[in-house]
């Protein structure tokens, strides 16, 4: 039983393919410098230069952590990404075996992924625009858009993380029969229920990419952004999924706790309001620390602000840092915690 159990916790220690210590630690010290020094050389002459000075001090702060952090558990941290790598076209098969099997068995097939989203944007559109006439308080704020494109731009980012991370916080106990087997790469299964969910997400990019065309805002180079901030949800809600996931194994209540958590989410993050309806500069800084905040504005950036994501530098920067920390964190976690997930399961 123990040789088992050790080959269970062991079966994803393959054979290291990653630079070695000394050379991948001093690469990533060299861009977190590089980071840094663009950070302390960021100068905006419209902002309050007190904020911006602690805006760059945080920053610094929080780049020194994470390279720190990164070369205790150097080993530790690229051992998943090295064998998602290796992994790659068996994840890419599961996640799409993983999305018809969602919906097998029913008339409609994949239709009703789509069906409750497109029902949502249908209904808040309805309600918050025709009957409250939430538009004139927008406008008031300095909106300019329609309020349909504004909502869609909002809730399409935030169906998928929603999405991939109720997903993937419950792909060990939906797997748990591949988690039990001793020669099956446990760490792929987070990963497939993110990609599954990918694929409705781009859906739902065409589709607001269809309703920005109707109102008259038609695909630019800016739009390419789509992409980037995308891939910028995709790693947050990776890594999310790789910490709960291991988590809701030995703690159960975890699951309704996010259903909680993801209902508070969408109203703290400014999908059906805009931010700049707050009043002070210190009442967005803190809703601004919600990481959602830089995606859905990003989105909209791409679509109908025509801006670049490097505009938003301080935005960008504190994502990242953000987004690598809990990459690193959730990583750490899975992999502490692996070798008890089929005794649990």
């Amino acid at each position: 039983m123990s040789v088992n159990r050790t080959s269970r916790g062991s079966h994803t220690d393959t054979k290291k393919k990653y630079l070695p210590k000394p050379a991948g630690i001093a690469i990533f010290w060299g861009l977190g410098l590089i980071l840094a020094l663009v950070v302390v050389n960021h100068h905006n002459p419209l902002a309050d230069q007190v904020t911006e000075q602690m805006k760059k001090v945080s920053g610094c702060v929080l780049i020194a952590f994470i390279c720190i952090i990164f070369a205790i558990f150097y080993d530790r941290i690229l051992t998943i990404p090295t064998e998602l790598f290796q992994s790659r076209r068996l994840i890419w098969k599961l996640a799409k075996n993983d999305f018809k099997k969602r919906y097998a068995g029913s008339y409609l097939g994949i239709a009703w992924a789509m069906a409750q989203p497109v029902v949502t944007v249908v209904m808040y559109w309805i309600v918050f625009d025709k009957i409250f006439n939430t538009r004139s308080e927008l406008a008031a704020s300095g909106l300019e858009v329609p309020y349909v494109l504004y909502l869609t731009a909002g809730l399409v980012p935030w169906f998928y993380f929603s999405e991939a991370l109720t997903q993937g916080t419950m792909a060990l106990l939906e797997y748990n029969y591949l988690v039990k087997k001793v020669v099956f790469n446990i760490s792929i299964l987070p990963i497939i229920k993110v990609v599954a969910a990918t694929f409705i997400h781009v859906f739902f990019v065409g589709v607001l990419l269809l309703v920005a065309a109707a109102y008259g805002y038609y695909p630019s180079v800016y739009t390419l952004q789509l992409i980037y901030y995308s891939f910028c949800l995709f790693l947050l809600v990776l890594g999310v999924s790789y910490m709960t996931c291991a988590l809701v194994v030995f703690i159960r209540d975890l699951q309704q706790i996010i259903g909680i958590a993801l209902q508070i989410g969408m109203w703290a993050t400014p999908i059906l309001w805009n931010i700049q309806m707050l009043t002070t500069d210190n009442m967005k800084m803190l809703f601004k620390l919600n990481p959602l905040v830089y995606i859905v504005n990003g989105y909209r950036s791409a679509i109908y602000e025509k801006l670049w994501f490097w505009e938003h530098f301080y935005s960008s920067t504190y994502f990242w840092i953000f987004t690598i920390s809990m990459f690193c964190l959730g990583t750490l976690i899975f992999r502490r915690m692996r070798t008890h997930f089929a005794d649990v399961l």
